[in-house]
């Protein structure tokens, strides 16, 4: 974030977005990848400049509601889209189709028989498999996906359901995961999945292997391992013929680099030997450090000298858990001092109980 232009904004709290590097960080992943297509998780951040700069270095996009639907079919009119999550309603199940969603997650025997009644449709079946990945942040077990009699029962279904075409099985097991351990899952994942797919008769089958490439917040200059995950995808099993398709879908390590929440400080105070640092704005704005129970990384803007001291920045909300960042280092901040929150391209400001007190929005400004 360049000091000069975060002091210059003029009205805080703000958003501001590198829609530049986030392009050139979405090339470089995209060129990583190989044959593996990259389908966006626009659940991240659907902001619509965020999709525009994004739309040129991914092979499509993945919703998950109604709302994302509408909204990512309204800015990229051409867009390939995959319909996933779980508790689809009728009425979503038809929007999908009308809006030309290529691919729909299907989660369950009876959401497939909705779907079937709705028209034709091509599917993947979402399986909640056996697999364990260990250090993972998030397990996507209970309502997500089905075990193999579930995924059975679907396969039979649609073998009698001419206008329902099985293309292959979606398996987004774990999030927060390394290089090492995402390609240690994508081999347990397409060891099952390519000999069950083809035993159903599918041709060329498609492995959705999800996304949940590690973001480190401690560390900001760190980065998943592309390189190294796109070049050992299971390779093998492209000898076949026809090759199957394999596909991610990531979020939050494609955008979450390239956004910052600015704001200034309202006041300091000390009270019981702590020191609280107050922000315009908080958690109602920025959720992502009260959700992940971390603290997320800053800079402080103006002109100042090295940490002398450590505080708590929290926000203007009614809570003691509207906290940004508890008990760091910083300088000694005075009110008017601006800070910028970094890592808050993803799950940040859409994810955020932003009517919580009717505080005003943030502003938003993408640096192009």
């Amino acid at each position: 974030m360049n000091p000069e232009f975060a002091r210059g904004l003029g009205r805080y709290p703000a958003y501001v977005y590198d829609l530049r590097g986030l392009a050139d960080h979405a090339r470089a992943v995209r060129a990583a990848l190989g044959p593996t297509e990259l389908f966006y998780a626009a659940k991240a951040n659907p902001d619509a400049e965020i999709l525009r700069a994004l739309a040129p270095h991914v092979d499509g996009v993945e919703v998950s509601s109604g709302g994302e639907l509408a909204h990512v079919r309204r800015t990229l009119p051409h867009a390939r889209l995959a319909f996933g999550g779980p508790g689809k309603t009728d009425e979503e199940l038809a929007q999908a189709l009308a809006l030309n969603a290529e691919r729909i997650h299907v989660e369950s025997p009876r959401e497939l028989s909705r779907l079937a009644d709705l028209g034709p449709a091509d599917v993947l079946l979402r399986a909640n498999l056996p697999f364990t990945a260990p250090n993972a942040v998030l397990t996507m077990s209970g309502p997500f996906g089905m075990d193999e009699e579930a995924l059975n029962e679907c396969a039979r279904r649609i073998a009698d359901t001419p206008h329902i075409t099985l293309r292959g099985v979606h398996a987004h097991l774990a999030s927060g995961l390394d290089a090492p351990a995402m390609l240690d899952l994508a081999r347990q994942i397409t060891s099952w999945a390519l000999p069950w797919l083809r035993a159903q008769g599918v041709r060329a089958p498609e492995v959705n292997l999800g996304g949940g490439m590690a973001v480190d917040y401690t560390d900001p200059h760190a980065r998943f391992d592309w390189t190294t995950y796109g070049a050992e995808l299971p390779s093998s099993s492209r000898q076949a013929l026809p090759p199957p398709v394999l596909r991610i879908e990531p979020g939050r390590a494609i955008t979450a680099y390239h956004g910052w929440y600015v704001t200034d400080v309202l006041d300091v105070k000390t009270t019981r030997g702590a020191t609280y640092v107050i922000v315009r704005g908080g958690t109602h704005h920025l959720r992502t450090p009260a959700a992940k129970g971390h603290d997320q990384p800053f800079d402080v803007v103006t002109p100042h000298g090295p940490p002398t001291t450590t505080a708590t920045l929290v926000g203007q909300l009614c809570t003691p858990k509207d906290v940004l960042a508890r008990e760091v280092p910083v300088p000694s901040l005075a009110p008017g001092d601006v800070v910028a929150f970094g890592m808050a391209g993803a799950y940040a400001w859409n994810i955020s109980h932003r009517d919580f007190l009717m505080h005003p929005a943030p502003a938003f400004h993408y640096l192009r």
